[in-house]
C-alpha cells in the first residue's frame, strides 16, 4: 500500500493542504513552548500534543523530522506592558505565592521549566531536536533589532525598539487583520506606548534598567519582545523558512502575525509554509479557571487524584485539534478504561510469545489493515477520532483471540501495538516519568484487605468480601477480579 498524503488545515490558506516540506521525507518544524512563570496546564498540553501527534504521523511515513520547541524565560506581556513599568509574566510569577519559594527570576524559570519538561515526559511526547530557552539566545535577538532598525523595518524610541507594520505590506495575512479598524480592536495586547507610531507597532526591545531580567544593548538596558525570539531560535535551527509552525489558536494575533512580519523583513524570503493551530481546551463544559474549581495541571491528575499518565494523554487527543474540546472527568475516566485494554493485550502478546503454542497467524491481516487505517485518519488532518477507534478495534481483535494465542499471532499483535503506540503513544510508556502514580494511597495495607477479602470469600462469608470492596470503594480505591487475582487502581 501507497504512503497515504499528510494533510493538515493552514491557518494562511484557510483550508486542508498536503504538508510538503522544502526537502523531500525532512520536516522542519517550530512549536512555541510555554513561559515558565508557572506549571503548565492541560489546556497548554492539549496544543503540544497536536505537534507531537504530528511528529509522530510524519515519523510513521518515515520521514525525519528537526522539531524545535521553545522555552520562553523572559517575560513577556500579561495585557499591555506600558512604559510606565506594569508587571510582565516572570514577574508576576516571582511575586504570587508560588513564586515566595525562590530567591529569583532565574531560579523560578528553571524549577518550572523542569516541571514542564517532567510533565511531557509524563504525557509519552517525543523530545524535540532542541528545546531552546530564549535567554540562551539574547545577542541574536539584539543582532535582529539591529538590523530591522538598519534596513527600515523597526525604529528606536525613548521607551523601546518597535517594528513598524506599515514597513510590511503583508501584515494581517495570517490572521486577517488588516485594515487599520481591525488592527486597532486586535492590539489589546501589544505594547501601549505614546512613542509609537502606529496603535499595532510591537516591541522588538524594551529599554527598562529595572526589569528582573535586563541585557545591555546598543539600544541600553532592557529585554527582547516577546515575538522576536520565537524568529531568531526558529531560523537558528531550521533556516530561514520552515515548513511548519504550530501553536495554540491565541497565537495566531498578535504573536504569530509578528513572527512573520520580522522574519520576512529579516531574510526577504517567506517565514513559514503551513501554520497550525490548536483551539481551545474547555473543562466540563467551562471555561478552565481556578476561580471555577476546574483548572488542571498534568501533576494535579496524576499526583493528587491518581490518574495514569496515558490515560490523561489519550483524553487530551481524543478530540480533533481543529474544534473546540472539552475535557471531562468522565472522559478521562472512559480513558483510562481504554488504556487498559492496551496494556491488557500487551501483557497477553508478551505471554503468548513467551509460551503459547505454535500456529497459523490468525490476527496479522486483520491488525495490518486496522493499522494502515489508523494512519490515513491521522494523515486526514489529525483526525484522532477514527485513529483511536480503529486502534480500538484492534485491541477487540486480539482480546477475542485470547490470551492464548499463537506465537505467530502474538507477534502480529505485539507489531500492532508497537507501531499503535509510535503513531498515538498510548500503548506503553516510553520514559520512566510515564508510570503512574498513587500519591496518599497506603498500597500495604490496600493489599492486605485485598487478601483478607480473598480469604472471606474462601471461607463464603461473602459479607465480609463486600463490605472490604465496599470500604476501599469509599476511599476512591476500585478491585478488578481476573484470572490471575485481584488488582486495584484508584479511581479518578
Amino acid at each position: 500500500m501507497a504512503s497515504p498524503v499528510f494533510r493538515l488545515y493552514d491557518t494562511m490558506s484557510r483550508q486542508v493542504e498536503e504538508v510538503t516540506p522544502l526537502e523531500p521525507d525532512h520536516l522542519r518544524m517550530y512549536t512555541c513552548g510555554p513561559t515558565v512563570y508557572n506549571v503548565a496546564h492541560i489546556g497548554n498540553f492539549h496544543t503540544f500534543l497536536t505537534s507531537d501527534l504530528i511528529v509522530r504521523t510524519a515519523q510513521a511515513l518515515g520521514w525525519r523530522v528537526s522539531h524545535v520547541s521553545n522555552i520562553t524565560d523572559v517575560g513577556h506581556l500579561t495585557e499591555s506592558d506600558v512604559s510606565d513599568g506594569s508587571e510582565d509574566r516572570m514577574a508576576k510569577g516571582l511575586h504570587s505565592k508560588e513564586g515566595s519559594a525562590f530567591a529569583n527570576v532565574w531560579d523560578l524559570a528553571d524549577h518550572y521549566a523542569s516541571l514542564y519538561k517532567e510533565d511531557s515526559r509524563r504525557l509519552n511526547l517525543l523530545e524535540p531536536m532542541v528545546r531552546p530557552r530564549a535567554t540562551q539566545h539574547i545577542r541574536e535577538q539584539i543582532l535582529a533589532a539591529e538590523k530591522l532598525v538598519k534596513n527600515g523595518h523597526a525604529y528606536e524610541t525613548p521607551t523601546g525598539v518597535y517594528f513598524s507594520v506599515k514597513s510590511f505590506k503583508g501584515y494581517g495575512k495570517l490572521s486577517g487583520n488588516k485594515d487599520q479598524e481591525s488592527l486597532k480592536r486586535a492590539v489589546r495586547n501589544v505594547v501601549t506606548d505614546d512613542n509609537k507610531r502606529h496603535p499595532a507597532d510591537f516591541a522588538l526591545w524594551k529599554k527598562d534598567d529595572k526589569h528582573l531580567m535586563q541585557w545591555y544593548s546598543p539600544f541600553g538596558w532592557g529585554f527582547p519582545g516577546w515575538h522576536l525570539e520565537c524568529t531568531v531560535m526558529a531560523q537558528t535551527y531550521l533556516g530561514e523558512t520552515i515548513d511548519l509552525h504550530a501553536g495554540g489558536e491565541d497565537l495566531v494575533f498578535p504573536h504569530h502575525e509578528c513572527e512573520i512580519a520580522q522574519s520576512e523583513c529579516l531574510t526577504g524570503k517567506p517565514f513559514c509554509n503551513h501554520w497550525v493551530h490548536t483551539r481551545f481546551l474547555q473543562v466540563e463544559g467551562e471555561k478552565m479557571s481556578k476561580s471555577e474549581g476546574n483548572f488542571y495541571s498534568v501533576r494535579d491528575l496524576v499526583d493528587e487524584m491518581g490518574a495514569d499518565p496515558l490515560a490523561v494523554r489519550y483524553a487530551l487527543i481524543a478530540g480533533v485539534y481543529g474544534k473546540p474540546m472539552n475535557f471531562t472527568l468522565q472522559g478521562l475516566r472512559d480513558a483510562a478504561g481504554n488504556i487498559e485494554r492496551f496494556q491488557q493485550c500487551d501483557a497477553w502478546a508478551v505471554k503468548a510469545l513467551a509460551k503459547g503454542p505454535f500456529g497459523p497467524d490468525e490476527l496479522g491481516p486483520t491488525l495490518d489493515g486496522l493499522y494502515e487505517e489508523c494512519l490515513v485518519a491521522m494523515c486526514d488532518d489529525l483526525n484522532t477520532a477514527v485513529a483511536l477507534a480503529k486502534a480500538l478495534e484492534g485491541t477487540r481483535a486480539i482480546l477475542r483471540e485470547g490470551e492464548a494465542m499463537s506465537k505467530a499471532s502474538a507477534a502480529s499483535a505485539r507489531a500492532f501495538l508497537d507501531k499503535t503506540n509510535g503513531l498515538l503513544g498510548i500503548v506503553r510508556p516510553e520514559s520512566p516519568g510515564c508510570t503512574p502514580k498513587a500519591p496518599g494511597v497506603d498500597e500495604g495495607r490496600i493489599l492486605a484487605l485485598i487478601e483478607e477479602r480473598g480469604e472471606a470469600k474462601k471461607g463464603r462469608d461473602f459479607a465480609r468480601a463486600d463490605a472490604i470492596r465496599s470500604q476501599l470503594e469509599s476511599e476512591g480505591i476500585e478491585l478488578r477480579d481476573g484470572p490471575e487475582g485481584t488488582t486495584w487502581r484508584r479511581r479518578v
